[in-house]
């Protein structure tokens, strides 16, 4: 019997480099909703009523310009404050109710600024969370900003909201 002589080189693996541009879009646009988060969570720790609330609609805002950036989405900041209040002051209101009750809670002398830094933190988060989740959901079935229709999302901004206080309460960790 013939032996037959097998050459065995070593096997090398050539892993190519991941970049954003071959990543998902959603991968991505949870890693931007992850960064804001973590800003919106620093705006809870704002002590001045009221400047907290402005402070996290104003990250939440830089937030949909960058959604919109990685789906492609044109994004006006105009269109993007009035998707923004239509979202957060309609079908989210019980939950952004909670953050300005929180918030003007901070003017209560005493108690008023540690029950702030205990809450409006989570909130704030939470909140970005749901928003984040809710356009990255509205931007991956081919919606715009012109199409969006924040009845149609209370339900889910309301799911989204309870997963993003788990989320915040990982970051803590």
């Amino acid at each position: 019997m013939a032996t037959k002589e097998v050459s065995v080189e070593p096997e090398v693996s050539v892993e190519p480099e991941v970049v954003a541009s071959e990543t998902p879009k959603s991968i991505v646009a949870s890693g931007v909703v992850k960064n804001y988060i973590l800003g919106t969570v620093a705006a809870g720790f704002i002590p001045v009523p009221l400047a907290d609330i402005t402070v996290i609609a104003g990250v939440q805002l830089k937030m949909l310009h960058s959604l919109a950036n990685v789906y492609e989405v044109k994004f006006t900041q105009n269109l993007g404050k009035s998707v923004l209040a239509s979202l957060t002051g309609g079908v989210a209101a019980t939950s952004v109710g909670k953050g300005l009750l929180v918030s003007l809670a901070k003017s209560i002398p005493l108690i008023g600024s540690a029950l702030g830094a205990a809450t409006m933190p989570a909130v704030a988060g939470a909140s970005t969370y749901a928003v984040g989740q809710v356009f990255i959901q509205h931007f991956e079935s081919g919606g715009t900003f012109l199409d969006f229709d924040p009845d149609k999302v209370k339900a889910y901004f309301g799911e989204q909201f309870e997963k993003g206080k788990l989320v915040v309460a990982d970051l803590r960790k």
